[in-house]
């Protein structure tokens, strides 16, 4: 086997600012295209079933993001752990880590799929869900979490990918399972009058699809890191520096998603249309704030990388250069939502009263994108160099604790859903300056060594 000709991009030499571009432009694409893969639910559901509908799907976010978040934060850390490790070349490491990373993901996606298909309905009355959405809301996720097993391992697999400088691969399968997901949504939904279930199900599929491609190109790699299910087991040393890792990531995004969850029910306090425009709002959100997300996975596979090779100074150059760029990026975004909120909002619902409300959403939040799209790189620089309880320690106060305690003072006293959307803004400024500070104070390139 050769040692890994398919990375697409050596992210330890070369410059450092067409290095991160050239790698994050495809994260960039494949989440863009996620994101399609998931607004295609709420358009089709917004326009050929109707408002209660789209409100059950639109806060399916939080949920979602809630109850696989830790999942995902693991996936993370063994990206982490893989990238060292071949930046080193210590190939022997990093194919037991790969190895122990998806028996880690076939166990546990399978167990939160049966927690997801259980609570659900517990956890959608705790969110305050009325009742003209719940049997909708309760439908559409039980069937999302009966296949929430090939979400978890498409993105371990994907993370794979990534951590070994490859971001093209994980791209060109999401935009085959995108337009899969596309099709049949309209085929169940608009042909077949299936309704909320339809879509649940296109989803599912569709995600199937893009867990199968990934693994039968990996099985197939003539790579060191080509997957064997003979090799898939628990490596106990790799599974504690995974954990090590990703776990705070997972606790971090977990909590905040939490956090969200409690946004989520007080948005739905305001009733069904508030529900259905701020979701779709928090559907331009995920398409805003992509640079971010993307920058941040890509500055974790920089940074780590570099780290195990020893080029400290090009971490931290390149760390500098992501953190400018998603800000800038993310910034010029929110300038374009603000300016075309009632046209974007519009696209998935025509009700006036739904549009008044993502509008006001919007025009409450897009100014502080920059903001957390610092959080957000700063965070991935901070996992690449094993740091990642830091921003898991500084996400959850600000974002979690600190939001938690704005909506719960604020929302009784004033009744005004604004003072729910300032949360946001509010808790990333905090952030960024408890980040920033951390950044320029600590020796952070190499407090986090592997053992």
């Amino acid at each position: 086997m050769s040692e890994a000709k398919a990375v697409s991009v050596d992210l330890t030499k070369g410059p450092i600012g067409k290095q991160i571009l050239q790698f994050t432009v495809p994260l960039l694409l494949g989440n863009i295209f996620q994101q399609f893969y998931n607004a295609a639910d709420t358009v089709i559901v917004g326009k050929f079933v109707g408002r209660e509908a789209l409100a059950a799907v639109g806060s399916s976010g939080a949920l979602i993001n809630l109850l696989v978040s830790i999942l995902m934060g693991v996936a993370v850390g063994a990206g982490v752990v893989v990238s060292r490790y071949y930046g080193a070349k210590q190939y022997t490491e990093m194919r037991a880590t790969i190895h122990t990373t998806i028996a880690f993901g076939l166990i546990s996606g399978a167990a939160m799929s049966v927690l997801g298909v259980a609570i659900t309905p517990v956890i959608l009355r705790w969110m305050q869900t009325p009742e003209s959405v719940m049997a909708s809301s309760v439908l559409y996720f039980r069937i999302y979490f009966a296949g929430v097993l090939t979400t978890v391992m498409y993105n371990i697999g994907s993370g794979i990918y990534r951590a070994l400088g490859d971001s093209k691969r994980p791209l060109y399968f999401l935009i085959i399972s995108t337009i899969i997901n596309i099709i049949l949504d309209l085929l169940f939904v608009a042909v077949f009058h299936m309704g909320i279930g339809g879509a649940a199900i296109a989803t599912v599929v569709a995600q199937g699809l893009s867990m199968v491609l990934v693994f039968y190109k990996m099985m197939r790699e003539d790579t060191v890191y080509r997957v064997s299910w003979r090799e898939i087991r628990i490596h106990k040393r790799f599974l504690r520096q995974i954990i090590a890792i990703g776990l705070p990531s997972g606790i971090q995004n977990g909590i905040v998603s939490l956090s969200n969850v409690v946004v989520q029910s007080n948005i739905n306090s305001f009733g069904d249309i508030a529900m259905a425009g701020c979701g779709a709002y928090n559907k331009l959100d995920g398409f805003a704030l992509l640079p971010a997300g993307s920058f941040s996975l890509a500055l974790s596979t920089f940074v780590s990388q570099n780290i195990g090779a020893e080029q400290y100074d090009r971490a931290k150059k390149g760390a500098a250069f992501g953190l400018i760029a998603a800000m800038v990026i993310s910034e010029l975004a929110g300038v374009l939502i603000y300016f075309t909120a009632p046209q974007l909002v519009g696209f998935f619902n025509d009700d006036p009263e739904v549009i008044r409300y993502g509008v006001l959403m919007a025009r409450n939040i897009v100014f502080a994108y920059a903001l957390v799209a610092y959080s957000n790189a700063m965070a991935g620089v901070l996992r690449g160099a094993g740091l990642s309880r830091v921003p898991m320690f500084v996400m959850v106060g600000c974002w979690c604790v600190l939001r938690v305690i704005w909506i719960q003072i604020m929302v009784p006293l004033t009744q005004d859903i604004r003072v729910v959307f300032w949360s946001y803004p509010i808790t990333w400024a905090v952030s960024v300056t408890i980040l920033t500070i951390y950044f320029f104070k600590v020796d952070w390139l190499h407090k986090g060594q592997l053992h």
